[in-house]
């Protein structure tokens, strides 16, 4: 099976992963009766399901943030009318980001969270914007960017201890949302007509490792182990609307809860 094969299947599991209704009633399990008549959400330890009090709960895009009470619930008090990225943050916990829209929200959700692990590295908690700022009302999203563009492309640096040779680097991609490639607009994820843009990029190092084809959560892109050193390099690019010539039109896309983690092979 040939690369251009198998990218395309990721991008179709991704897609139905996070793309299934009933998705938020299996997060990390379901919310009990009290839960539901309270419309309480609730965020839990991932491992031991005990609740988790002071998360930080926000959705950058409507200014909306909250934090988890001691049984761990919180309410989204505010109006979603369509997929927005939500993230939660906690001190010695793993950054969680999840695209949700009005029927999610809707719903009481369980979210559950992952302890830090030796070797994590968080490399961009916080939602970014990339692209130009210009972009059509019927591209992907589009409706809910609030935040200004920092640009056509992200770069971070940091260090990476030596690994084991049991062990790989995964790059993970938190949430995504914007993206306008021919993939999204054939999964109907945006409503564009004539024309779409060139997946976004990732290069470590200076080396293309991978690319960004749909809208979703939790992308995963194994790190080729020749390429670590001791200080590092993540470039993320954003597309290119592939049908202007006249000027480079960049695809506007908002990233958030990027991290690097250590896996056993």
């Amino acid at each position: 099976m040939n690369k251009k094969m198998n990218i395309f299947i990721l991008g179709i599991l991704i897609y139905l992963s996070t793309s299934i209704p009933s998705m938020c009633d299996v997060i990390s399990g379901q919310v009990n009766q009290n839960e539901i008549k309270n419309n309480k959400s609730k965020i839990v330890d991932s491992m031991t399901q005990a609740p988790i009090s002071g998360a930080a709960v926000s959705i950058p895009n409507l200014n909306y943030k909250t934090k988890s009470a001691k049984d761990g619930s919180f309410e989204l008090n505010t109006d979603i009318t369509k997929k927005v990225i939500l993230s939660v943050e906690k001190e010695g916990y793993r950054p969680f980001s999840l695209t949700i829209d009005k029927n999610m929200a809707s719903k009481p959700l369980k979210l559950g969270i992952e302890r830090t692990q030796a070797g994590d590295i968080t490399i961009q908690s916080d939602l970014c914007h990339l692209g130009d700022d210009v972009f059509s009302d019927t591209s992907a999203n589009s409706s809910e960017f609030r935040i200004r563009s920092s640009g056509p492309y992200l770069s971070k640096s940091f260090k990476i201890a030596p690994l084991k040779n049991n062990e790989k680097a995964v790059l993970i991609i938190g949430s995504i949302i914007g993206l306008d490639t021919k993939l999204a607009k054939e999964m109907g994820q945006n409503q564009i007509a004539h024309v779409y843009s060139s997946p976004a990029e990732i290069y470590f190092n200076g080396e293309r490792i991978g690319e960004l084809n749909l809208n979703g959560d939790n992308q995963e892109i194994e790190i080729p182990r020749q390429l670590i050193r001791t200080n590092n390099e993540l470039t993320i690019k954003t597309g290119r609307n592939l049908f202007q010539h006249a000027y480079i039109d960049y695809d506007d896309i908002e990233i958030a809860g990027i991290r690097l983690e250590i896996k056993q092979k």
